[in-house]
């Protein structure tokens, strides 16, 4: 955040909306006669379910649970750009992208600008930005260096538009600006209708064409990925849009490999090579075999030098970030001559280098401050006064006008507000196409001009009317060969299976700690317990103490249940939210696998049970009601994903990890409710009807009459109970052999052994003399059963997460013990 932004920068600007006569300009009379018509009290109606649809579908905010601050808002009013004067910007910010391709390809290249004095020589090598192993000393770069390019522009004391900054390394926003425009559509219907913007449609699918023509050698059917930082970047949300609208992949540098060469994509399948990226990470953190200073966790080794060496279309470039160097807009009016033969179309706003201890010039007539910034850093934000110690490389100085205004609703009531506009555009390989609109930055007091866009904020939707005689461009029709039909479960990344697994293992944790604990207090709430009670409650606290839903310490005493509750109140509340919290980051983490109605219904239902959890007084009946809305997520999830994720791989290991978790839960629960006298075990069996949420069926079945045999048949041995073990068992069982393709996988060999065990329980009871006496006698086996789950967990993610080879035992003589060798 920049501190001290002058409070003149925001007030009394030019007005967009309004021209110098107090006449509303032509372009802005459709939006406003549309949006006028509607009335304060239903416009603010409209800005408050923008703001819902923003946070339920993830727009503003990152994860479910995420608070207020730093959320991005987008106000009802769009920004409409007068036609002809897009038009003329549009062909200046070609121009300008063509300028600093050339700029890039000279500095990685030849140096001659350097050579020559053009451009000062501290102002690349002092740059951060500058990436030496990109350089071609003996042949000129690779093309394109610049493939996306966005520009921030203010309109300066004469009226016209200049360059506040450019973005050429991670040109953020376009995700943004693509669901802007979906939301408003949806809000704001009248203004569309009214306003007429051009369609950006258009712009994403020539771009979608332009990344397949990247590729090495012209690839006819090439894979493209998007390379993303991960769900801890604040433009996740971005990625994940970006890469369904360009129909790529979205991975992270973990999913990444180089071999022979080449970049490969690891999946469950194999490696797949990835012959296009477009790339979302700094160029610092790329390549650490490269870069000393990146982090080897954060990189792909290796993918520098097989972007040196052509196997790999790369964008934008590795070092393109150079070109944002703030003082470079000092020497562009000269370049474009040298570079172009043509004069700087869209000049920037009045920009100095100052060299260590240099003092800035007057302003220039008509701008009010000087803004400071590292002269080749283009990612620091701005200061407003020079720092003590000017970096080596200097410092730019920016003069800044007053940000012109446009109407903002703002507590209910329009309202002028500052703007800094962002346009986009993307090379086609054969010219630079603008997208016909924009993202309009409000800038609020406290709020920085300049640097990487923030993960939050309030924004525009800038459109661009319609000319009905307008051409519309798109790509021109593909003629390609027929495609093989692909039906293979296990064509996802490791990363991804591995994040499925572990949302179908906690939210069945959130699941079983939910039911244990209102198992719990419904018994505590019911006063003085009998001896069958208070032996069910034992049974509980052991079960919830194995979950770490309690303490260790915590024990029923016949004399006060006052303990127990108060330990209750204590911890029931933050392991749950634990969980909670774990799988708000999980659903994140495959947001890209999720629909828009998958990702809504989760993140929805999942934000009210911890509202109900964060609200509930801490009395047990109030905690116990509470815990419902968790219940209901979980229950959403498995509704949700088995009728709308196709039976593949993704579908595949969230049900795997929802079934192992499952199994081992009723394996352990079992068990402790079984421990107990022959006498006694009658409580344990009407407590294990209740977890396993069998108790309806046992009495359809059975009527009054409770036994080991039929009960214990119901949730270990049939496979037709969905809370039993056997139909865990089946489940896993049917899984590994579909992802494996082998039905004699080691896996699902595993998962039958188990199944036959289970299923050998109720036969065992029948032949017994008595039933009681051998029902007393499975708790060692069925723990032993669920530290086997807990090993054919970590077969699956050895074998599909960790990619590593199955253990195999060696023999090293006759006479010595085995090695294992992984």
């Amino acid at each position: 955040m920049a501190e001290g932004l002058p409070a003149a920068l925001l007030t009394g600007g030019p007005d967009e909306m309004v021209s110098g006569h107090g006449r509303i300009r032509p372009h802005w009379r459709a939006v406003m006669g549309a949006t006028g018509g509607l009335g304060r009290p239903a416009l603010a109606e409209r800005a408050e379910r923008l703001a819902r649809a923003m946070l339920d579908e993830g727009v503003a905010s990152i994860l479910p649970g995420a608070g207020g601050a730093g959320l991005w808002r987008l106000d009802p009013l769009p920004l409409p750009l007068d036609g002809a004067e897009f038009e003329a910007l549009a062909e200046a910010v070609a121009q300008r992208a063509r300028l600093l391709e050339a700029v890039l390809a000279d500095l990685y290249g030849p140096q001659e600008l350097l050579a020559e004095g053009l451009i000062p020589a501290p102002l690349v090598f002092g740059s951060p930005a500058f990436v030496r192993a990109a350089r071609r000393h003996n042949a000129p770069p690779r093309r394109p260096l610049l493939h996306l390019y966005a520009v921030d522009l203010l309109r300066g004391p004469d009226g016209a538009w200049a360059v506040l900054q450019d973005r050429t390394g991670v040109a953020s926003g376009l995700g943004q600006l693509r669901e802007n425009r979906r939301l408003l559509g949806a809000a704001m219907p009248e203004a569309m209708r009214a306003g007429q913007p051009r369609s950006i449609n258009p712009f994403f699918e020539l771009w979608q064409e332009a990344l397949g023509r990247l590729a090495p050698h012209h690839k006819p059917d090439p894979a493209v990925a998007l390379l993303s930082p991960g769900t801890a970047d604040p433009h996740w949300f971005e990625h994940v849009v970006l890469s369904r609208e360009l129909g790529c992949a979205l991975v992270e540098p973990g999913d990444l490999t180089v071999r022979g060469g080449g970049l490969f994509l690891k999946t469950l399948a194999g490696l797949q090579p990835v012959d296009v990226v477009l790339s979302r990470l700094d160029a610092a953190a790329l390549d650490p075999l490269d870069q000393p200073e990146a982090d080897a966790a954060a990189g792909v080794p290796g993918i520098l030098d097989a972007v040196r060496h052509g196997a790999l279309g790369f964008l934008n470039a590795p070092g393109a970030a150079l070109a944002e160097a703030p003082a470079l807009p000092a020497f562009l009016p000269a370049l474009a001559p040298r570079l172009l033969g043509e004069a700087l179309r869209l000049p920037s706003l009045p920009t100095r280098w100052l060299r260590a201890g240099e003092a800035p010039p007057p302003l220039p007539e008509g701008y009010l401050a000087w803004a400071f910034r590292p002269a080749g850093q283009g990612a620091a934000a701005e200061s407003f006064a020079p720092p003590a110690a000017a970096p080596p490389s200097g410092l730019a100085a920016i003069a800044l006008p007053c940000l012109s205004l446009a109407p903002a609703l703002e507590g209910g009531a329009l309202a002028p507000t500052p703007l800094v506009l962002r346009l986009f555009a993307v090379s086609d390989g054969q010219g630079w196409q603008v997208l016909p609109g924009g993202l309009a930055r409000l800038v609020t007091p406290g709020a920085r001009l300049t640097g990487r866009l923030p993960g939050g904020g309030w924004c525009k939707d800038v459109w661009v009317p319609a000319d009905p005689s307008e051409a519309i461009i798109g790509p021109a029709a593909q003629s390609a060969p027929p495609l093989a039909i692909r039906r293979t479960p296990a064509a996802i990344p490791s990363r991804v299976a591995d994040n499925l697994f572990w949302l179908g293992r906690y939210v069945e944790r959130l699941d079983r700690a939910a039911r244990l604990l209102r198992a719990a207090m419904s018994r505590l709430r019911r006063g003085a317990p009998l001896p069958r009670e208070l032996a069910e409650l034992s049974a509980l606290v052991t079960c919830l103490i194995e979950a770490q839903l309690l303490e260790a310490e915590a024990r029923v005493s016949a004399g006060s249940l006052a303990p127990l509750a108060q330990s209750l109140q204590r911890t029931a509340r933050p392991a749950v939210r634990g969980l909670l919290d774990r799988i708000g980051a999980l659903v994140e983490s495959v947001r890209d696998r999720l629909t828009a109605d998958m990702h809504a219904t989760f993140t929805q239902t999942l934000r009210a049970a911890e509202e109900a959890l964060d609200n509930a007084a801490p009395e047990l009946p109030e905690l116990s009601r509470a815990l419902i809305p968790s219940l209901r997520f979980a229950t959403a999830l498995a509704g949700v994903a088995s009728e709308n994720m196709v039976r593949g791989g993704a579908r595949l290991f969230l049900e795997l990890g929802r079934r192992v978790e499952r199994a081992q839960a009723v394996a352990g629960e079992v068990a402790v409710a079984l421990d107990a006298p022959p006498a006694r075990i009658e409580a344990g069996l009407r407590l294990v009807l209740e977890l396993c949420d069998s108790v309806i069926t046992y009495r359809s079945r059975y009527l009054g009459v409770l036994q080991p045999a039929p009960a214990l048949d119901l949730v270990l041995a049939d496979a037709a109970n969905p809370r039993g073990l056997a139909f865990q068992l089946q489940a896993i069982r049917d899984a590994l052999a579909d992802v494996s393709g082998d039905a004699e996988d080691a896996g699902a060999r595993e998962a039958a052994r188990l199944l036959a065990l289970a299923e050998d329980v109720p036969l065992r009871l029948l032949a017994a003399r008595d039933q009681a006496q051998e029902a007393a006698r499975l708790p060692p086996m069925l723990r032993q059963m669920a530290q086997d789950l807990g090993a054919l967990s970590d077969l699956v993610s050895r074998r599909y997460f960790a990619l590593l080879p199955p253990a195999r035992a060696v023999g090293v003589d006759m006479g010595e013990a085995a090695v294992i060798e992984a």
